[in-house]
């Protein structure tokens, strides 16, 4: 199993994978990007991720992937 990680300047704010996340650990930022975009940020406090990876496969930027251990 993986984690996370999410390229904030590559994130257009789509917001597809904030959908697709089973355990809803995805949020809007409230800080943009140098493009002007609000990008999607991890919000997982409780560690609860899965590593599924929903939020990387339906991220048409590929701004998201999985990290293995």
């Amino acid at each position: 199993m993986g984690r996370i990680v999410i390229d904030r300047e590559v994130c257009k704010g789509c917001y597809l994978c904030i959908k697709a996340c089973p355990k809803g650990l995805l949020r809007k930022s409230k800080e943009s990007n140098l493009h002007g975009d609000f990008p999607v940020e991890f919000n997982d406090e409780k560690n609860e991720c899965i590593g599924c990876a929903m939020c990387a496969m339906n991220c048409p930027d590929v701004a998201i992937r999985e990290v293995y251990r």
